[in-house]
């Protein structure tokens, strides 16, 4: 085999960004700066920049830190060794989300605040997501609706790009990855000239379909993709700033030797902010995402598109910060323009489309430097089903110096979409799926209580707690349910009665000042539903994720970072549809699975960096493989290689 080298950005700037002088380690920049996080300014929860210690709204944040330290091949692989409770599962060859009991079409993704098009399987396309540009994740659990209209009902996760460089950098990177035998080669170029910074993504990879066997219920594919991204930056004056991007994503899936799967995107977009005075700032903003799918057939090379959605999406956001009240309001309104065509309409409508509008307010006042409101409303109306959703929320905060209380409730919704209201469809050939443009939107009602504390345990200690408890009251979930139609039984999307959802989430972490650092994390679900009404849901009860980590800079030129994480879900039981009879359904069990990673990461000559990753360190495999099976072989190796370009100059 060919010897190559592999490695990824992640690793190079864990190394650098936390290692420990040798010569005086009390005044080591990490301990200064913020080892806990306390200080990152998060915009997700409020739609403004705030300290996340700050906000009422209980936000967790996965920190450039934290990417670079986990070294995660994708998003989702990030997202679970950070989040518990969170699972990607499999259904019909596509990987789909369970967030606390939420299914992945009530989970709203963004990049930098922007809407992504395109669902397989009510999930956006998780590959489009390349962490290699991206400085922190931001997650707000719970209805979060009255900023993001519909979809955020369970919550929302947001991915936000890295700040413009002060001068120039640039880094190329590759790695192998033993179980998929997946190559993944990147690169970044980032500078500045005058008032313009231009920030230049580009990743492939190329990987195998993994052989899980013939008692596996599972199909995995091999496939390529490349995906390249530009962002522009023109600050035209102190007070005035234009950012433009655009981006292209491509995948092929090798699903079968007649045909291939192929997914496209392409997404721009342009954003004016301008401070109009030093307390009142005004962005306008517009973007297009178009997300197609396409069967390449592999004996005539004829490429079919039988998917596309498109979206169009103008808003606008006003900012006053009222000093003599000590308060800031924010007015915002959106306008989108949803088109869909697909196979899975009927043979004379292929295509649908519908316009949405929203306007809403907020405002935040701090009376005092120990107490912090939140208030907010919002309207949305939907032109496919001429109806409207108002949505509100109220967050409290009292904090002092080492703890701090949270409490809020908000509303939340989720409008059926355009498949939902319209699909006729001959499912695999078994039987029909109709939509419903009767649906109604789902809707729910979240209360939380947090608690958090945070301190130091002497001169070498800095620790942070924190739990919060929940509970979700929502109605009108939409699913599919058995219907007759001609003498035949078909399945028609449908709303359904209330179901709840109580959880608990309790974190800790604790640093000390030679490097060493520890997190842990436990999640605790519990979907509640009528009696006699089947759990369609995956979220396992009770899970947690881990990490234990040393970093040291031994030298100017060689820095050294060891970590062992872990994340451990319990059992679960699901309904499931067991053969191609509607009515036959049964509850599978799962079993409880831990899965742990080393990671050793290595920075040498200042620009190089050499990342050796074991994963499944304990070598877990399911006993079979089905739809909330992990899919894994056992002990994967992965190793990489980072080169920051600048670094060498």
């Amino acid at each position: 085999m060919q010897t190559r080298l592999y490695m990824t950005l992640a690793v190079a700037m864990c190394a650098c960004g936390n290692v420990l002088a040798n010569e005086e380690p009390a005044d080591s920049s990490i301990w200064n700066k913020d080892p806990l996080g306390l200080e990152t300014v998060v915009v997700t929860a409020t739609r403004t920049p705030k300290n996340l210690k700050d906000i009422p709204v209980v936000t967790r944040v996965i920190t450039a830190e934290d990417i670079k330290k986990v070294d995660a091949t994708n998003v989702k692989d990030m997202l679970q060794q950070e989040i518990p409770g969170l699972e990607f599962t499999y259904s019909m060859g596509q990987q789909v989300l369970n967030m606390g009991g939420y299914d992945g079409n009530n989970i709203l993704f963004l990049v930098d605040g922007e809407r992504m098009a395109g669902e397989s399987l009510d999930n956006i396309d998780f590959s489009r997501l390349n962490l290699s540009s991206i400085d922190r994740i931001e997650i707000v659990k719970g209805a979060a609706s009255t900023l993001y209209g519909s979809s955020a009902m369970g919550g929302v996760i947001n991915l936000i790009t890295k700040d413009p460089s002060a001068s120039w950098a640039a880094n190329v990177n590759t790695r192998y990855e033993g179980a998929t035998k997946e190559w993944r080669h990147g690169g970044s170029a980032d500078f500045s000239v005058g008032r313009v910074n231009s920030l230049t993504t580009y990743q492939t990879t190329d990987s195998k379909a993994l052989n899980l066997g013939e008692s596996s219920s599972l199909p995995t594919y091999g496939g390529t993709s490349h995906n390249v991204k530009e962002r522009l930056i023109w600050q035209l004056s102190d007070a005035l700033r234009l950012t433009a991007r655009a981006g292209y994503f491509f995948r092929e899936r090798e699903s079968g030797n007649v045909s291939h799967e192929r997914y496209r995107d392409f997404n721009d977009g342009l954003k004016m902010n301008w401070r109009i005075t030093s307390q009142q700032q005004l962005e306008v903003g517009y973007s297009f995402d178009q997300y197609d799918k396409s069967d390449l057939n592999m004996l005539t090379h004829k490429d079919l598109r039988d998917y596309s959605n498109r979206q169009h999406v103008a808003r606008a956001l006003y900012n006053s910060q009222l000093s003599t009240l000590n308060s800031q309001l924010i007015i915002g309104a959106d306008y989108m323009n949803d088109y869909l065509m697909t196979y899975q309409f009927s043979d004379t409508d292929k295509d649908r489309s519908q316009n949405s509008y929203d306007a809403f307010v907020q405002w935040d006042y701090a009376p005092t430097s120990h107490w912090e409101f939140i208030g907010g409303i919002r309207y949305d109306y939907f032109s496919a089903s001429s109806k409207g959703m108002p949505t509100w929320k109220l967050a409290g905060m009292w904090k002092n110096a080492h703890h701090s209380i949270r409490a809020s409730y908000a509303s939340g919704f989720r409008a059926p979409s355009l498949k939902e209201l319209y699909m006729d469809f001959f499912m695999g050939g078994i039987f029909m799926i109709y939509g419903n443009p009767d649906l109604k939107c789902e809707t729910n009602h979240n209360l939380s209580l947090t608690w958090e504390h945070h301190g130091c345990m002497g001169d070498n200690f800095k620790y942070c707690t924190s739990a919060t408890g929940y509970y979700n009251h929502f109605r009108n979930y939409i699913t599919t349910a058995t219907v007759q139609r001609n003498g035949e039984y078909g399945q028609m999307y449908t709303n359904v009665g209330k179901q709840q959802i109580v959880g608990a989430d309790v974190n800790a972490q604790l640093h000390h000042i030679s490097g060493l650092g520890t997190k842990v994390s436990y999640a605790f679900v519990k979907n509640i539903v009528e009696k006699g009404k089947p759990d369609l849901t995956a979220a396992r009860p009770h899970s947690m994720t881990w990490r234990m980590d040393y970093s040291h800079d031994f030298s100017s030129n060689y820095s050294l970072y060891a970590a062992l994480s872990g994340r451990f879900l319990s059992a679960v039981d699901v309904t499931e549809y067991t053969s191609t009879t509607l009515d036959d359904m049964t509850k599978t069990h799962y079993d409880g699975y831990s899965i742990w990673k080393f990671t050793l990461s290595q920075r040498i000559a200042k620009a190089f960096n050499l990342n050796v990753v074991v994963d499944n360190f304990f070598n877990y495999k399911p006993d079979t493989y089905y739809a909330n099976s992990p899919v894994t072989l056992g002990t994967t190796l992965t190793v990489g290689l980072s080169i920051d370009i600048d670094k060498c100059f």
